[in-house]
This record gives structure tokens, C-alpha cells and sequence, in this order.
């Protein structure tokens, strides 16, 4: 085979590699869609249920996903960066190396993933439910953790919880803080 014959046909094999890669990315979402390595900035997503799925180097930026269910998706180094994930399932998810930076995460659910090297910078997650996931090196810098529960399961954190969860005061506690009423008056 002549080098001109060969180049055009690597050509045409990666032509249609990129082809195969891109179909996927035009799928209706569903469980165990493969969005692996999509572009999919700016969509609609809202209530989707992705359970299962493939979002591995997605890009989700600035899309809705607002109640959207992606229970056990594979998503390492996908990026949702400033996209709204309001009461988002993430149960069991692998994001790691995931890019949340200023995402809307309010109410969202992270229980049993593993959250390895994710980026939470500058994120809400006012509500969020951090039980039992894994939180190895991961980057909460200015994210807003106010009434999350955190990996234990039980502690809550407090308001003013920026960058990290600082466990809310129990009410007993304030109780017996609190001094005693004047007596008289």
C-alpha cells in the first residue's frame, strides 16, 4: 500500500471513530446513556434519570439539571462548572476529579460517592448529604456547606459553614451556655 492510500485511510478510520464517539451525544437521556466525552453546555436536563450512565470528560456547563437522578454514573473529570444540580441524585456516583466550581448543589445527595479530588470551588451546597461518600483531597474552597449532613451521617453543619463543615451547636448546648435569668426581676 502507497503512503498516500495508507494516510487516507487512517483518515477515514478516525473520521469514523469521531462519528461513533459523537452519536452518542444526540442519544435521548436515559439510564445507561453513554454521554462519555460530550459537550453538552447549556442543556435542559432537569428530572433526567442518567442512573448508571457514562458522563466520563462530559461537559455539563451552566446546563439544568435540577432533580435529575444519576445514581452510580461514572463521571470522573466531567465538568459541571456553574451549572444547577437543585436536588440533584448523585448516590454512589464516582466523581472523581469532578469540576463542580460555583454549581447550584442545593439539597443535592452524595451519599456512598466517592468524591476524590473533586472540585467544589466556590459551589452551594446548602443541604447537601454527604453520608457515607468519600472526601479524599477534595477542594471545598469558599463552597457554602450550611445544613449539610457530612460523611458520618449525623452531623450537620452549621451556619457559616464556608470551605468547610463546622458541626451546628445543639440546642442543649446553647442551654447550658445560655445564663441564668436574673432572679426577681
Amino acid at each position: 500500500m502507497n503512503l498516500a492510500l495508507a494516510g487516507r485511510a487512517a483518515g477515514l478510520a478516525l473520521l469514523l471513530a469521531a462519528g461513533d464517539a459523537a452519536a452518542g451525544c444526540s442519544d435521548v437521556p436515559a439510564p445507561g446513556v453513554d454521554y462519555g466525552r460530550c459537550q453538552l453546555d447549556g442543556s435542559d436536563l432537569a428530572g433526567v434519570d442518567l442512573t448508571g450512565g457514562d458522563l466520563r470528560y462530559a461537559s455539563f456547563k451552566r446546563a439544568d439539571l435540577t432533580e435529575a437522578v444519576l445514581v452510580d454514573v461514572d463521571a470522573r473529570k466531567a465538568k459541571f462548572v456553574s451549572a444547577t444540580l437543585r436536588d440533584v441524585r448523585l448516590d454512589d456516583a464516582s466523581l472523581v476529579e469532578t469540576d463542580f466550581t460555583r454549581a447550584d448543589l442545593q439539597g443535592a445527595s452524595f451519599q456512598g460517592a466517592n468524591l476524590y479530588m473533586t472540585r467544589f470551588f466556590r459551589a452551594d451546597l446548602r443541604g447537601a448529604d454527604f453520608t457515607g461518600a468519600t472526601l479524599r483531597d477534595t477542594d471545598f474552597l469558599y463552597a457554602r456547606l450550611t445544613g449539610a449532613t457530612w460523611v458520618d451521617g449525623e452531623t450537620t453543619c452549621g451556619e457559616g459553614s464556608i470551605g468547610r463543615c463546622t458541626p451546628a451547636r445543639e440546642p442543649e448546648a446553647d442551654a447550658r451556655a445560655a445564663p441564668a435569668p436574673a432572679a426577681g426581676g
